[in-house]
């Protein structure tokens, strides 16, 4: 029985949300009709339920893929398959997405007022669409999931958004079609380019394409790296692509800004999976270039950061800083630095989705993100200011949390690749410090400069409940992190030495004064020659 189900779950954890949503929007009710909520509401929780299966069942200590069902979904001439499967890079990643859908989940008993249905059935789509990606084996069933991913976020944010929602909602579609033409682009090539090394044999298996990619011409495989990066880097973002973040933020009705910190890891995994395992070389080529991007970002976040006066936008510009930190540890190619970005996936999503819960709160008190509104609340709500502390200690990465242990490997990595990157890395934790606290300061602290103030409402049970759920993994995952980079840890090495077996090449070109466009500058001559 239980081979049975661990041969289905995976395909299960996809489909499961998707009949939820249909469910919810064949049944008859109120739109505001809690029988809707609750059939989300237990979706979401048998979702989680039915990953942690996979992680009960998980065989630690290798780097093969678990779990796996392959199926055709079109003609086997394409070689284009149903092809899923979870290693300890996804394993991890699932579980996550898993349960913050259901913490989310919460929320949206009290902040969701109007078109409840379409609502909760764009979020379920969102989960399974999330798990598609992250299981996905076959690139073609990749970029379907990552497109779909997409969708309910636009109409989430332009339906439910604040006042100026089309605006940002118009600026993240501009975003996304160029990341996704850039990627649908690339893995078109790659598609085409192992059937010509195969005799005319079609397929988009990531594992076959694994071991056509390192075989390109490295002038390709550079350009090829750079699409898919770009790709991946315009929704991570790194700096400069990050301009949609903070109106997203800023105009994202509260479920969506919860699940950020789960939605902006998708591409994180897209880097790891496509642009080291597929372009070893060209990884090895652009890593400092990338490395320095994402140092830019770390700095420009946390001093940009500091200057706001809206939580949101504080939100946004500190969520750049850390998610440089996640890119400097990938691309730093080395286990250590990989492992840190890893778990400093896990440890963003969890401390970024405390803060934005505890905004929340605030603002269906008093209506209001901006800083100067409020002050001194630790004097009217002490488990507010609890909780509160407990996610700032997180974001700002004191030992005994998970985000010290994330950030230390990565710094660790980071200074084993560049200690001058590393070193200017170290200064931005630092500027990190200094902004949360200042905003923990001018929140909590300090006189009441408002009277209504004085009659805010305690927490509510449901808020309770989340922040506890949150608070304990910050400390878990601080004093408990052996079991998850044990899991992870088979697979980044192999990606490490396939990064190191692959660079000779890349390592020679370094050394020449031909800059980093040269592989693309040769690319182009070789297409004029062709041509000719």
């Amino acid at each position: 029985m239980i081979d049975e189900i661990s041969q289905w779950i995976l395909s299960l954890l996809i489909v499961f949300p998707v009949l939820a949503a249909l469910l919810i929007l064949v049944i008859p009710g109120k739109d505001d009709s809690r029988i809707h909520r609750h059939i989300a509401m237990g979706a979401t929780i048998l979702e989680f339920i039915f990953s942690l299966h996979l992680v009960r069942h998980f065989v630690p200590n290798t780097a093969q893929f678990q779990f796996s069902q392959v199926a055709n979904w079109l003609p086997n001439s394409t070689g284009i398959k149903y092809i899923v499967g979870v290693d300890g890079i996804n394993l991890i990643l699932v579980l996550l997405s898993t349960l913050f859908c259901a913490i989310v989940m919460i929320t949206t008993y009290t902040s969701l007022k109007t078109k409840v249905k379409g609502f909760l059935a764009l979020f379920l789509l969102l989960e399974s669409a999330i798990i598609g990606v992250f299981v996905s084996l076959d690139v073609v069933l990749f970029y379907v999931f990552w497109e779909l991913s997409l969708i309910p976020v636009y109409f989430m944010i332009g339906i439910w958004g604040g006042k100026d929602r089309i605006y940002a909602t118009l600026k993240l579609f501009i975003y996304g079609v160029i990341g996704s033409l850039l990627m649908l682009v690339a893995l078109i090539y790659l598609y085409f380019a192992h059937a010509n090394s195969h005799g005319g044999l079609y397929s988009s298996n990531i594992l076959d394409l694994y071991s056509t990619a390192v075989t390109l011409p490295f002038n390709t495989q550079a350009w090829l790296f750079l699409a898919v990066t770009l790709a991946f880097g315009i929704k991570v973002p790194i700096f400069p692509f990050h301009t949609w973040l903070p109106d997203t933020y800023e105009q994202a009705p509260a479920t969506y800004t919860l699940m950020s910190g789960v939605i902006l890891k998708l591409a994180t995994y897209g880097l790891i999976r496509f642009s080291l395992c597929l372009f070893p070389s060209a990884a090895a080529y652009y890593a400092k270039p990338i490395m320095l991007l994402a140092v830019i970002g770390i700095l420009y976040g946390a001093l940009i950061a500091w200057k706001q006066s809206n939580v949101r936008r504080i939100m946004a510009f500190s969520s750049l800083s850390h998610l440089g930190f996640i890119v400097i540890g990938i691309f730093s190619l080395n286990t250590l630095g990989l492992q840190g970005a890893l778990y400093q996936m896990l440890n963003h999503a969890i401390t970024a989705g405390a803060l934005f819960i505890l905004f929340n709160i605030l603002y269906e008190r008093k209506n209001s993100f901006e800083l100067d509104d409020f002050g001194g609340l630790a004097k009217v709500m002490p488990w507010y200011a609890f909780f509160f502390v407990i996610a700032a200690m997180g974001s700002v990465a004191l030992p005994s949390t998970g985000s010290f242990i994330g950030e230390w490997l990565i710094l660790i990595g980071a200074f084993q690749a560049n200690p001058i990157l590393g070193s200017l890395a170290t200064i931005g934790v630092i500027i990190g410090a200094v902004y949360i606290l200042w905003a923990t300061y001018k929140i909590l602290f300090g006189p009441i400069t408002h009277e209504e103030n004085k009659k805010l409402a305690g927490m509510h049970k449901h808020e309770v409940f989340q922040l506890v759920i949150l608070s304990i993994f910050i400390f878990v995952l601080g004093f408990s992190s052996s079991g998850i980079l044990e899991h992870t840890k088979p697979t980044l090495v192999n990606i490490e030495r396939c990064i190191k077996n692959n660079s000779a090449y890349s390592s020679e070109l370094a050394n020449t004064k031909n800059g980093i466009l040269m592989p693309l500058s040769k690319f182009s001559l070789e297409i004029k020659q062709g041509v000719k």
